[in-house]
């Protein structure tokens, strides 16, 4: 059930985690960040505001739904960008789609909040790199983890079957990198001079990113969410993180795009393009997964209210009643 609780105090501790953290940082020089200029809208960082430390103000509240695709559709093929009329007519047109699951507890239209707008370049899909908008593929060794993912899933011998958002360890959506997806599409961002927390709606999960020059984590140290370290090239932060967890070999949240594993190397880059507009781009770069590395990238709106909790299964009950579900089958067969 998809239950949500007030969560300001969340969100005022976290705030006071950065307030406590130092004022100081260490200024880091990086790589071009490659972003690219799309035709709807202005150049990047026009009209953006800044903080009072100098540095494009990304705090707030976000929503990243929309109904553009990750891959680029076949009517599309070929077309990077929607013309205004094109994507007027695909924003009436839209109607969300139905759950394709059919057992018991699935989520029907009601619970889901797609959005209703394509992202504000109007492109026709995510991904941008391949130029074809579609993802690479898998790579031999992947593909055999899924199918060894999926045969697990049939037998649920324990709970480590399930993917991690079942298990209310990781949302689907919540990365990193973050997606847009069937509901709980919102990020709140806190930053300080040197540190910023990126807090998301889904499973309420808070990643802290150091800005101050600080060496990575061993790569022995292995965390849910991976390692992130950050740094401002001109007006973008951009976010490499790695170590991302082995004990689950092969990570798999909502369809193929959610692949990854403990070599991928993540490249996030956050952009205020304006007032009400931020751009958020990311990079997988994993080879023991995809064929060749692919980037994606959208556009978040600022939302002029509060983020609220989203408390997935308090006490994981139905985790329980899965597996007891996959023990009575097998005494019928």
């Amino acid at each position: 059930m998809k239950a949500k609780i007030a969560s300001i105090a969340v969100v005022v501790a976290l705030a006071c985690l950065l307030a406590a953290l130092s004022p100081l940082s260490s200024r880091v020089s990086g790589q071009s960040s490659g972003n690219r200029k799309d035709p709807a809208g202005p150049p990047a960082g026009s009209g953006a505001p800044r903080t009072g430390f100098g540095k494009p103000d990304l705090g707030g509240v976000w929503d990243f739904a929309t109904i553009t695709p990750l891959e680029r559709p076949a009517q599309f093929a070929g077309k990077e960008f929607l013309t205004e009329a094109e994507a007027k007519q695909l924003e009436e047109r839209w109607t969300p789609p139905e759950p394709t699951y059919t057992k018991t507890g699935t989520y029907n239209r009601f619970w889901t909040d797609y959005g209703t707008r394509v992202v504000k370049s109007r492109r026709t899909s995510m991904v941008v790199d391949p130029p074809d908008g579609k993802l690479p593929a898998l790579t031999p060794e992947a593909q055999q983890k899924v199918a060894a993912r999926r045969l697990a899933r049939e037998r649920l011998e324990g709970p480590e079957a399930l993917n991690l958002a079942e298990r209310c360890l990781i949302g689907f959506n919540a990365g990193p990198p973050l997606r847009p997806s069937a509901y709980n599409n919102k990020v709140q961002i806190l930053q300080t001079p040197d540190t910023v927390a990126i807090v998301t709606e889904m499973i309420h999960e808070a990643r802290i990113v150091p800005l101050d020059g600080r060496a990575p984590l061993p790569k022995s140290i292995e965390q849910w969410k991976g390692d992130s370290r950050g740094r401002w090239d001109g007006d973008t932060l951009v976010v490499e993180t790695r170590n991302f967890p082995s004990k689950l070999t092969f990570i798999e949240n909502r369809g193929t795009d959610g692949l990854r594993d403990q070599n991928l190397h993540l490249i996030e880059r956050f952009r205020r393009l304006d007032a009400d507009t931020l751009t958020y781009e990311f990079t997988m770069i994993d080879p023991t997964v995809w064929t060749r590395p692919w980037t994606a990238t959208f556009t978040m709106a600022k939302l002029p209210e509060v983020m609220f909790e989203y408390a997935c299964h308090e006490g994981n009950y139905a985790m329980m009643n899965i597996l007891k579900g996959a023990r009575a089958e097998e005494s019928r067969r």
